[in-house]
């Protein structure tokens, strides 16, 4: 199977996870806008699943270090599958929470409040199970990333033409999908052997740990959405109707999302064997940034906002800039 040998290659693996991570939702964007989340979320998880297989038996299966992917789940254990399944499942019931918290109290206070935590559990917990690199510099570095996450919900609400209160519901949703995201990470790097070159037996591949952790996420997906759809969050009940009823674009849009959420979850798992979890999980979830960065530049979000508010922005993207800089040199 494919591994990364270097540190450095690692850490171009991890800022590839960040780009696809703070960009898959434009794809959101881009369908049409009485397409919802629900709907979207279907074709979200199949585009992962779909990635997650790809990878399994192209990088997953090639070269002459690791396992291949079927000789892998040939001698799994029904343990390390089973973590790798619940990692699925629990980072599942986290997106669906967060994304009902942002369509309630908006982005300004879900992606700071559920990322933001996630960002700074993901890391202890990681760094706890597996304490790869200088704690110090990792731990600066993540407190950085957290200021810029801040001050971006700051510049978010500066910007927000309405200046009613945040919703108690929202900012409940928030706290809980910030929890479950911090955690879902550990179970699927747990299920993995630690050396990518030197398979243990029982444990998963890389590539293996994420095609059961996407398995998770359809098969939850099935109890989650079907609940959500029938008594979401926000707005009426849609049923499974509504979902063949649309159009192929918004299908396309939703399969191409999860395509890019997966190719950046695939990319932050391999680049773990060199970086270690906490780096690589740390790295990759800065891509709150990413997603503001596109709002500023491509969406134009704060193009009314008020005097001072660029200076609030670029604030945010020197703090982000430092943060990484401090997690990058934590290795």
């Amino acid at each position: 199977m494919f591994i990364i040998d270097t540190y450095a290659n690692a850490v171009i693996f991890c800022f590839v996870t960040m780009l696809c991570w703070g960009s898959w939702a434009n794809t959101q964007k881009l369908a049409a806008s009485n397409w919802r989340f629900e709907l979207f979320y279907w074709d979200y998880v199949i585009g992962i699943l779909l990635t997650a297989t790809m990878f399994a038996f192209t990088l997953g299966s090639s070269g002459e270090e690791g396992r291949g992917f079927i000789e892998d789940i040939s001698q799994a254990s029904i343990n390390n599958i089973g973590s790798a399944l619940l990692g699925g499942i629990i980072f599942n019931a986290a997106n669906i929470l967060l994304g009902a918290a942002i369509s309630i109290a908006g982005m300004s206070v879900a992606f700071p409040v559920g990322i933001g935590l996630a960002l700074v559990l993901g890391v202890l917990v990681n760094y706890a199970d597996n304490p790869v690199g200088n704690s110090g510099l990792l731990f600066t570095g993540v407190a950085l990333v957290v200021a810029a996450i801040l001050l971006n919900a700051f510049a978010y609400r500066r910007a927000a033409s309405s200046s009613q209160g945040i919703s108690t519901k929202g900012l409940l949703l928030s706290v809980t999908a910030g929890i479950l995201m911090g955690y879902f990470y550990k179970y699927v790097a747990a299920s993995m052997y630690t050396n990518f070159k030197i398979p243990e037996t029982g444990k998963l591949s890389p590539y293996t740990a994420v095609f059961f952790f996407a398995v998770g996420i359809v098969v939850s997906n099935l109890l989650f959405n079907t609940l959500l759809m029938k008594r979401p969050f926000n707005g009426p009940p849609v049923s499974y109707r509504n979902y063949f009823e649309g159009h192929i674009r918004n299908h396309l849009m939703g399969v191409l999302g999860g395509i890019i959420w997966c190719i950046g979850m695939s990319f932050n798992i391999i680049a773990s064997g060199a970086a270690g979890p906490a780096i690589s999980y740390g790295l990759g979830q800065g891509a709150t940034v990413i997603a503001a960065i596109w709002g500023i530049f491509i969406w134009k979000e704060f193009a009314q906002a008020p005097k001072g508010t660029g200076v609030i922005l670029g604030s945010m993207i020197l703090c982000y800039l430092i943060g990484l800089s401090f997690i990058i040199a934590a290795r």
